[in-house]
Formats: structure tokens, C-alpha cells, sequence
């Protein structure tokens, strides 16, 4: 056993923390106060290079730090920073949260210090660049906004762009819509003006940190070329991908009697990973569970009496595009009711590496930040969205709901919940499970939130939603609560009366999870594991039926048709029909399907990749974009792109179709981002993987792939199943790893066991923790 003794200034009594086998730290305090000192201070210690960064990059001093290539990006950032009264924002979260938030930081500072004592602590990142960690404040953990997630500003834009282009029937292959919708375009309003760098300040404060040689050679007068940092695509097909499965099964449907709670949250894959599990135990507390590394508590997890897990999203359309006719002669006042109005206008001084400052000009109106101005159309952009709110720091209502012992308390924290909205799903030691929608849904009393709207004040929220009026469910009849980001509206909800929102995920992952619950009249840790790890495609299933009727003569159309036929939708890794299909799916028919939509090609790159049940539903019912014989034209595009995919799986994979398999093109990879630009201190491999990998993001085990070269970006890096009651029953895992520092062998040690589906212990008692554990710190009071 490993053991390490370290004088820190800051607290009462001495805490340990003990680190098992597979880098999940469990920390032992004597007080609340000595427990986040020790979470922030063991944050810091694996996970520096990542806090530093996620802060720098919230605040605005990338530049400082990285050059003149990262100021627009830093002028974004600043844009979204919470700037409104602070007791306000504190009072939602709970009413310890400013003092947990302050002995958070205090530990990571205290680490921050320590470094200066042991040089050799820095993590690599830190020296290879040459850059420094930075001290935090309190207020730094919960203003900062843009690493959360927000819908739907930017679909309202591409909308806005594909209905100015083509049709609303067009745009439902990029997103589908719920309840029947097609949207209505507000009075006033020319989508054909919109142009889709509107777009460009929002994405660019959304998007990490990248590194280039060329980005970081940036000079001061280059700082304006560095605004798109990403295509549209990816940023698009991100924030529409990022979802996640839980659910929660009732005791008299399980193998213990015990209630069980599963949580996959479904996330960008990056190293470190997003999450981090962590156990804290006080007098006063003990939950183990995961978080994001920057913020106290866990959000994810359980306390030994309740157990809770969250999915993004449930749908609620959080922000709206405004558009402003500006004073002529003075662009700083906009139209609103019978007059103008003055923008609010701050200047900010960037830092920028080198010693020289650069002004940022950061402009708002009424709803929002300024986005884009046309100074010679008279017109300006601006966001309206519940970021702007007190309390929208994400996860942060978790600082109470984390504490809970009951559903009628944990149901009353969320109904002060705001950002990111979830399905929140709760199961309880006295037998209890629930789900609860918990969110800040704005009201749009007379428009559908789904295209630009005027911001001269006909067009305003009226309140929010909250979890009072949003969807809850106690002890469902079924035994069990599942959700995977689709529409789950009950079935009786007065939509008309209570708008929440029409853009969901498709429905793939939920019509399997249904399937499978069907099928399972008797649940354990270990069939939710195999939910978790499923990797049956919905809409592989749909496809490959549609396949069926079809024959040919044609060789190569044989041999493909031959393989399909009959696949169960199964994407294995080992299997040549799961590599034909993707290949298919992905590259040829959707890409062949929006060219017969729209002839615009800048139009097509906006419907990429496409809404699953959208692309199916008019493959299924062939429409007037197939011509005077709809049917026939669509087959011929089946069996056309069908060919082209066998064709470029031989090129990838050689000629016999027996020998191709999923998994030597699909792989985990996770990327550090210092490798783009050649760092590897002392020759460490800062990258992890390739990893074959199975799936897909249509599949419960999402492992959405990028096309180009199939390696996966997203999808669940973290998985957790709750045993309630019988704790150390509990698994989980977290890919590639807990360390973020290259140098531990906690860094990249979980991610072949991910890769195959498998999970590690949670333990959470003491006589199980001790039993796996590796190492202990223990932190002195100085």
C-alpha cells in the first residue's frame, strides 16, 4: 500500500483519501468544510491541466496564456459569463453553496501552492506550453455558463437558412419535429437575410479549447481570422448528438427486491474524460458518484439512502434568436416598442501573451448578448436564453438535491433546477423510484420558439416552466421509468396550452430499451449492464427491411442485398453486415437522399447527418422528391448507395466481405489536445487508443462516430449502476480514465475494459473500500 503524508494550510483535521485500484478516490473528512477543501484539492491533483483550462477558457484568458489566436474566442466566452446579482444566483443552488463553492477553490488553490514547494507535481501539459495554474475564486465555479449545454439557438439559425433555401419537409431530415409541427415564421421576419455566420460568435464560445502551430503562432493582426474554429457540421451534429439512457426499476421487478437506478450519460469523448467519480464521506454526508471535475458534489450518483441519474436533454427549447432594426447613424440603439433603446456596452481588456492588451467590445440588449451586427442593413442579432438567469450554472441544484433522503425534498430541489434540462430519474431504500422533468422551460404565449423572432417586444417570454408544471411520475404501474432523450410527453399532455418544445432526439434508443424491458421480467445489476452495453440498431432494423422486396442480377448488388438480408441490426464489432450497413447508412443513402431533397449543396451540408426517424420516415413513404414513380426511384437509390458502400468497404477492408469487420473501422479513440501540435513530454503517449469498438449512435451503447474516419467522438465514457440498498453491489466506469496527468497510471487504464463493455466496482462501505484500496493521501493541517 502506497502511502503519502501532505501539510496543507486550510483545515481543521487531518483527511484521508483513499484511492483504489482503479483511481476512484474516496475521501474522508471530519467536517463538510474539510471534505470540499479535499475534493477541490484532489480535483486539482489528477485533474489540473483540465480545471485550468475549462477556466481559462469560461472566463476569457485564453490569450493571455495562448496568444492572439484565441481572442475572438475569448470576446465569446465573455459574453455568456453570468453577470447579473450574485446573492440571487447563490440562493438557488442551496444555502451552503457559496461556502462549499469557496472551500472547493480553496483546495485547488492550496494545490495550486503546494507545486510551488514540488515543482515536480506540475502536471506535463503546464511545462511542454509554458504556461502556469491560475488561483480561482468561488464565484468562478458557478459564472461561468458556455461549457453547459443550451437548445435550441443553434437550430434555430440552420432552420432559418434551410427554410430560406428549400422547405420545411427539407428541413425535417436535419430535425424532426414533434406533434405534428411545422414551423411559422413571425411577422416581419425574412429568413432569406439570415445569414448563417449568425451562428459564428455563439459556436465559437460553445467550442473547446484547439490547438494548432498555426493558432498559436497567431499575431495580433490575425486575431480576427481565428473565429471559425470548427465546421459547422460537427458543431451542429454535437450539440444535437450529447443525450444519455437511464432509468430506474422498481423491487418487486428485480432478482434482490432492491430498486435499481442506471445512468449512461452521453457525451464529446475526450481525455481526461468529463466526468469524474468521486466518494465523499463526513459526519454530515456520504454519496459516491460522478461530476464534472470543476464542480463540487456529485450530480450522478447516490447517499446511501437515495439514488438519482440525469439524462440531456428532455426537450425544452431554451433560448431564441432575436433580430433588431438598429437607429440609423447610431447601430448601439435597436428598435423596441415605439422607440429606440440603448444597447448595455462594456469594454474589456483581454490580456494577450507577450504583454500586449486587446479591447473587446461585448454588447447587449434587453434579451442578450450581440452576436452578429450588419451596421449598413440597420440590423443586429442577439441570444435570449435561460443561461442569463440566476441559478442557471449547470448541475449546481445538485449541491442540495445530492443531500436528500426523501422524493418530496429531492422533488422540491428540482423545481428550482434550471440548466442543462433533464429527465431526472430517483430511486429510494424504502422502495421508492420516480422521474421528474427538471428544467426552466421559458413560456412563448404566441409563437413556436423555432425561427428568429423580432426583439422589438411582440415577441417575449412570460416566465418559465419549472418541475411544478413539468412531467413527474411516482412508483409507475410498469414497475419501471426509462428515458432516452426521445418525446416523452404523457400521452394526454395539453401541448397547446403547455408548449414545452418540438425538437427531441429520434426515437431509436428508446423503442429498444422499451423492447428490451419487454422482454426482461426480471431485473438485476447485470441485465442493466447488458442495456447500458446493448448494441441492437433501430433504425438498422427499418433500413435493411426496406431492402427486402428487392432483387438483382448485378453482382456486386447481389453480394450486398445477400448480406443484409436478414441482418438483426446487431453492430458488433466482429460483423461484416454491421460494417456494410454503417458504411451505407452513414456515407451514401443519407448524404444521396438530401441531394434528391435539395439541389443546394451549402443546403445538404446543413441537413448533415440527418434525423434518423426524419430520413426513415421518407424512405419509407417515398414523396415527391423521387419523381413521377416514387417508389421505383427510391429503390433504385437503395440499391444504388448500396453498391457505392460495398464498393468503399473493399477499399477499406479488401474484397472478400467475409473477412470485413465493425470494428476495424470503428474505434475509441481518445485525443489529447496538446498531440496536434507534436507535444509528448519525455515520450509519453498522451493519446489512448485506437480501441475497436462496438455500436453505434443509434444503438442504447451510443458510440457516435465522426465519417471521415469512424473513430468515435461521443457517446457513454461513463457508465453507473445503482444496487439501492445493496451499495456494493453498485458498478461503473469511466474511460479512458480517472487521471488526467499522463503520468499515472490511472490515466488511460479503463479504457480497453470500456471498449468491451465492462464495468469496475463502486464500492461505497468501508470494509469494501479498504479492501481494493491502492493508496492513501493523507492531508495534515499545517
Amino acid at each position: 500500500m502506497e502511502e503519502q503524508r501532505i501539510e496543507v494550510t486550510g483545515i481543521e483535521q487531518p483527511i484521508e483519501i483513499v484511492v483504489d485500484k482503479w483511481g476512484i478516490p474516496h475521501i474522508r473528512a471530519g467536517s463538510n468544510r474539510d471534505l470540499f477543501f479535499a475534493q477541490g484539492f484532489n480535483a486539482a491533483r489528477d485533474r489540473l491541466w483540465q480545471l485550468d483550462l475549462w477556466r481559462k477558457r469560461g472566463l476569457g484568458l485564453l490569450a493571455r496564456d495562448f496568444g492572439p489566436g484565441y481572442v475572438a474566442q475569448d470576446g465569446a466566452s465573455r459574453l455568456f459569463i453570468y453577470r447579473g446579482d450574485m446573492d440571487a444566483e447563490w440562493a438557488v443552488y442551496a444555502p451552503d453553496a457559496r461556502l462549499i463553492c469557496e472551500d472547493f477553490v480553496r483546495g485547488i488553490n492550496a494545490y495550486v501552492d503546494l507545486i510551488e514547494r514540488y515543482p515536480h507535481w506540475m502536471p506535463p501539459e503546464f511545462i511542454e506550453i509554458g504556461t502556469r495554474p491560475d488561483k480561482w475564486e468561488a464565484a468562478d465555479v458557478v459564472r461561468i455558463r458556455v461549457h453547459s449545454w443550451m437548445r435550441n439557438a443553434l437550430s434555430e439559425g440552420v432552420r432559418a437558412n434551410v427554410l430560406a433555401g428549400a422547405d420545411a419537409e427539407v428541413d425535417l431530415l436535419r430535425q424532426n419535429l414533434s406533434h405534428g409541427k411545422r414551423p411559422v415564421v413571425a411577422d416581419g421576419i425574412d429568413l432569406a437575410t439570415i445569414p448563417i455566420e449568425v451562428l459564428d460568435i455563439y459556436k465559437l464560445a460553445l467550442t473547446p479549447v484547439s490547438f494548432g502551430k498555426d493558432r498559436l503562432a497567431a499575431k495580433a493582426d490575425d486575431a480576427a481570422s481565428w473565429t471559425k474554429l470548427t465546421p459547422l457540421g460537427e458543431v451542429i451534429r454535437d450539440t444535437n448528438a450529447s443525450g444519455s439512457n437511464n432509468w430506474v426499476i422498481a423491487g418487486d421487478r428485480t432478482e434482490s427486491g432492491r430498486p435499481i437506478m442506471a445512468n449512461d450519460p452521453h457525451r464529446a469523448h475526450a481525455i481526461p474524460s468529463l466526468r469524474y467519480i468521486v466518494h465523499l464521506t463526513s459526519p454530515e454526508f456520504d454519496g459516491i458518484g460522478a461530476g464534472e471535475p470543476v464542480l463540487p458534489g456529485i450530480m450522478i450518483g447516490h447517499n446511501g439512502t437515495i439514488a438519482f441519474g440525469l439524462t440531456l436533454f428532455f426537450g425544452p427549447d431554451e433560448e431564441d434568436i432575436y433580430v433588431y432594426e438598429t437607429e440609423p447613424g447610431n447601430p448601439n440603439r435597436y428598435r423596441y416598442g415605439d422607440g429606440f433603446e440603448d444597447m448595455t456596452v462594456i469594454t474589456e481588456e483581454v490580456p494577450v501573451k507577450g504583454g500586449d492588451v486587446e479591447d473587446v467590445i461585448l454588447k447587449y440588449t434587453r434579451h442578450g448578448p450581440v452576436i452578429r451586427e450588419e451596421p449598413d442593413n440597420h440590423r443586429a442579432y442577439a441570444v435570449r436564453s435561460v443561461w442569463f438567469e440566476p441559478g442557471a450554472s449547470p448541475y449546481a441544484v445538485s449541491l442540495s438535491a445530492m443531500r436528500r433522503k426523501n422524493f418530496t425534498d429531492f422533488k422540491a430541489d428540482m423545481e428550482r433546477w434550471s440548466v442543462p434540462a433533464v429527465n431526472m430519474v430517483y430511486a429510494d431504500t424504502s422502495g421508492d423510484i420516480a422521474w421528474i422533468v427538471a428544467a426552466q422551460s421559458p413560456i412563448r404565449p404566441n409563437w413556436d420558439g423555432l425561427t428568429p423572432v423580432p426583439g422589438d417586444g411582440r415577441y417575449e417570454w412570460a416566465g418559465f416552466y419549472t418541475a411544478k408544471e413539468l412531467p413527474h411520475m411516482l412508483n409507475p404501474i410498469e414497475g419501471f421509468f426509462a428515458t432516452a432523450n426521445e418525446m416523452n410527453l404523457p400521452a394526454d399532455w395539453p401541448h397547446e396550452e403547455l408548449q414545452v418544445g418540438y425538437e427531441w432526439y429520434d426515437r431509436a434508443r428508446a423503442t429498444r430499451l422499451a423492447e428490451t424491458f419487454a422482454a426482461t421480467p426480471v431485473h438485476s445489476v447485470a441485465t442493466s449492464q447488458a442495456m447500458q452495453t446493448d448494441i441492437v440498431s433501430m433504425p438498422a432494423r427499418r433500413a435493411v427491411a426496406l431492402l427486402a422486396p428487392l432483387s438483382s442480377k448485378e453482382q456486386t448488388e447481389s453480394k450486398a442485398l445477400a448480406m443484409l438480408r436478414g441482418f438483426d441490426g446487431v453492430i458488433s464489432s466482429d460483423s461484416p453486415a454491421a460494417a456494410l450497413f454503417e458504411v451505407w447508412w452513414s456515407k451514401h443513402l443519407r448524404p444521396n437522399l438530401f441531394a434528391r431533397a435539395t439541389p443546394d449543396s451549402k443546403i445538404r451540408a446543413l441537413l448533415a447527418p440527418g434525423d434518423a426517424d426524419g430520413v426513415l420516415d421518407a424512405l419509407e413513404t417515398p414523396g415527391h422528391w423521387f419523381g413521377p414513380d416514387p417508389k421505383q426511384s427510391r429503390d433504385e437509390l437503395l440499391l444504388s448507395t448500396l453498391v457505392a458502400a460495398w464498393r468503399e468497404c473493399a477499399d477499406l477492408m479488401g474484397e472478400d466481405g467475409a473477412a470485413w469487420q465493425w470494428g476495424k473501422l470503428h474505434h475509441g479513440y481518445f485525443a489529447h489536445a496538446l498531440t496536434t501540435i507534436g507535444v509528448s513530454p519525455e515520450g509519453m503517449a498522451m493519446d489512448v487508443g485506437p480501441l475497436p469498438i462496438a455500436g453505434s449512435d443509434a444503438t442504447p451503447m451510443n458510440t457516435m462516430y465522426r465519417f471521415s474516419d469512424f473513430r468515435v467522438v461521443l457517446g457513454a465514457s461513463f457508465r453507473i449502476v445503482v444496487d439501492v440498498g445493496g451499495w456494493d453491489n453498485s458498478v461503473c466506469i469511466n474511460a479512458p480514465g480517472q487521471s488526467g496527468d499522463p503520468r499515472s497510471p490511472h490515466y488511460g487504464d479503463l479504457a480497453l475494459m470500456w471498449s468491451l463493455g465492462e464495468y469496475v466496482p463502486m464500492s461505497y462501505s468501508r470494509e469494501a473500500v479498504d479492501k481494493v484500496a491502492e493508496k492513501i493521501i493523507t492531508l495534515l493541517p499545517a
